[in-house]
């Protein structure tokens, strides 16, 4: 994984869960998700201009559990970034461990549902990894579910 140009501090919450108190396999891709947008975000995006960035691809792999009330981390990255798709990588890190990894590929439609190029400043600011919008690599932005004191 590139270096992380977005960190959310998270805490698992009992719908992120399983029947058996672990997280379930799906939460990560919605943890990252909410990452992904927290940094576009930080490049001018609006979710207003959202228009249509469906996924093309995600896969992701689990290292160590993740348990109800766990305070964590997802770090994102920009791996790739083409024309009209950006692939994203990520980690969900625990006292220094980590627990899940994954990427996800996201293209950009037109309203005819055909590929089209990212808007020009989104594409910009992923291919420098956010700098131009004053997000360093691995610099902590606040979180949309903010961990809080037991």
């Amino acid at each position: 994984m590139n270096e992380p140009v977005h960190v959310e501090h998270l805490r698992v919450l009992w719908a992120d869960t399983d029947a058996g108190g672990r997280i379930h396999w799906s939460a990560v891709f919605r943890w990252a998700e909410a990452a992904e947008h927290a940094f576009l975000r930080t490049l001018g995006w609006r979710p207003a201009e959202a228009g249509s960035y469906p996924r093309r691809s995600t896969e992701a792999a689990y290292h160590r559990p993740l348990r109800f009330g766990q305070d964590f981390e997802l770090r994102i990255s920009v791996e790739r970034v083409r024309t009209g798709s950006v692939t994203f990588g990520w980690t969900a890190t625990s006292d220094g461990q980590v627990c899940v990894s994954g990427s996800h590929t996201v293209v950009h439609i037109d309203a005819d549902g055909r590929p089209a190029p990212w808007p020009d400043r989104l594409r910009a600011g992923l291919a420098d990894g956010g700098r131009a919008a004053g997000d360093r690599p691995g610099r902590t932005r606040p979180a949309g579910r903010p961990v809080s004191p037991s």
